[in-house]
């Protein structure tokens, strides 16, 4: 499987149990997409292995929803697939994050834009801000995509779709990631 991403279009620290590698999934409000897309890559990072060497969270653009739980629709419809949301809560991306994260990926191009604008103009910074879906692999049928759509006013069908395109890009990402946990010569096969 093919990263859809050039090998230097994301920062490739090594990541290791000392120094885990920190993603962060932005939406808008962080209850129906960013927070998705944390439970998704929490499960497949346990799946791949990787837990312990990778870090995610998810923060919206705006403080809409602050404390909140994710939205009911995106909870039921994860769990129908097996990852479970409830614990998770609504917060808003902070200027430490810039420095925290190390991936700090946005559902769509307006919370990219929205990411880039509270973003500190150091190169090193700007260059951890991605979309989610510049990770879905190239053989993918879903491969192209260039955002995740915000399902909060549609119906069942658009929580679908989002994590239908979630699961893919994250099953990128752990590529992405396991490449540079072996890059520090760790077995992350627990």
């Amino acid at each position: 499987m093919t990263n859809a991403l050039p090998p230097d279009a994301v920062p490739a620290r090594p990541a290791g149990p000392e120094a885990p590698f920190r993603v962060l999934m932005v939406c808008m409000g962080n209850i129906c997409r960013s927070p998705t897309a944390e439970g998704v890559l929490r499960h497949q990072i346990v799946q791949a292995g990787l837990d312990g060497f990778v870090e995610v969270d998810s923060a919206g653009t705006h403080a809409y929803h602050l404390g909140c739980a994710p939205d009911a629709r995106s909870q039921r419809h994860a769990h129908a697939r097996g990852y479970d949301l409830a614990p998770l809560r609504a917060r808003q991306v902070c200027a430490a994050d810039y420095a925290h994260f190390d991936l700090l990926l946005a559902m769509d191009w307006d919370n990219l834009a929205l990411l880039e604008d509270g973003c500190p103009p150091d190169p090193v910074l700007r260059r951890k801000l991605r979309r989610l879906t510049d990770f879905i692999p190239a053989g993918s049928p879903l491969a192209g995509t260039q955002v995740v759509p915000d399902p909060y006013y549609g119906g069942a069908d658009g929580f679908d779709h989002v994590l239908d395109l979630v699961e893919a890009a994250c099953e990128g990402l752990v590529t992405h990631l396991r490449q540079l946990v072996a890059s520090v010569g760790t077995n992350p096969s627990h």
